[in-house]
């Protein structure tokens, strides 16, 4: 990994990988005999790298989750599908650079997909917004949710965001009208809905095109009402306390799925998906397809109903 694209946790991993790439590289130029040591340095980053991810805390997996070699919406796009044509415009006020999706194929199965788009320098993130939405970002979401629908095909939602964009002009072209109305969409939508948290999925700017059939979780994603630095802003007046609010909010996809918000993990790749793109993307499209082929065989009325039963399901009140 290059020097500032690695995470503190991670460190031990690199240097070991260094000294891995400088004896391959000694003995290539000096001609020297080293393959047992080397086999020897790779079966010790073996089981340093498990040893590692196997106990990571919730915080370290909301780090992993804003990686910044971690794939984002468009890059699962390029190694999923094929026939991809992006479409543009909420045909209302603009075209959201922050929120990307058209039609596609994920192998030769016709799909929606649609999802947050971060960007990797300085000119992309201020391009994509950071992958925070504006209001016309989630219609235009909603105007591919009926296309969808009109045409029967299953919508895919890959979401990755630190929230809807709180600007004032977001908030004056209606942003929390624009996340519930998607909602209210969802949740009545005739067709298919898988929904990923392949990064971060924070607060209203996840659930504007969170509510799903199914909704999955990348084993290093994080899911919240907000996120622990704004949450540790709010109770502690310090941002800085993000540990200990990730730790009580529970943010995992362990956690999640111990509460029931989601309906299963998508493992990745020991060290990240970062680490082997290619590798997430492929465990993300076999649990895609296999998602999609289970809904196919619900009529909509019965998609309707279990859809609207699973979120009524969550939590638990107590009435006095």
């Amino acid at each position: 990994m290059a020097e500032g694209t690695f995470l503190d946790f991670e460190k031990p991993i690199v240097e070991l990988e260094k000294k891995i790439s400088d004896m391959r590289d000694f003995a290539i130029g000096e001609n020297i005999e080293l393959t047992k040591e080397i086999s020897s340095l790779e079966e010790k980053l073996g089981k340093l790298r498990n040893d590692i991810f196997a106990k990571l805390s919730r915080w370290q997996r909301v780090q992993l989750a804003r990686h910044p070699r971690r794939p984002y919406t468009l890059d699962y796009i390029k190694m999923m599908t094929t026939d991809f044509i992006e479409l543009h415009g909420d045909r209302r006020f603009a075209d959201d650079n922050a929120l990307v999706g058209g039609l596609a194929k994920i192998d030769g199965q016709p799909v929606m997909i649609l999802g947050q788009q971060k960007g990797r320098d300085t000119k992309q993130k201020i391009f994509r917004n950071f992958g925070m939405a504006n209001p016309e970002g989630y219609r235009k979401a909603e105007r591919f949710f009926r296309l969808a629908e009109k045409f029967n095909l299953p919508v895919v939602c890959l979401i990755d965001t630190p929230g809807a964009f709180p600007g004032i002009g977001a908030e004056e072209r209606g942003q929390a009208e624009a996340i519930a109305r998607n909602i209210f969409v969802m949740s009545r939508l005739r067709t298919q809905i898988v929904c990923v948290i392949i990064g971060e999925g924070a607060s209203g700017g996840a659930l504007g095109i969170g509510i799903g059939d199914r909704i999955l979780m990348m084993e290093n994603s994080w899911y919240s009402v907000i996120s622990p630095e704004g949450c540790a802003a709010i109770l502690w007046r310090d941002a800085a306390m993000g540990p200990q609010a990730a730790e009580a909010l529970k943010v995992s996809s362990d956690d999640c799925m111990r509460l029931g918000v989601i309906d299963d993990i998508i493992r990745e790749p020991v060290g990240g998906a970062h680490t082997e793109p290619e590798q997430a993307a492929r465990i993300l499209k076999t649990e895609l397809l296999k998602v999609i082929a289970e809904l196919r065989q619900q009529s909509p009325d019965e998609l309707i109903e279990s859809r609207l039963g699973k979120f009524r399901a969550m939590g638990s009140c107590r009435e006095s």
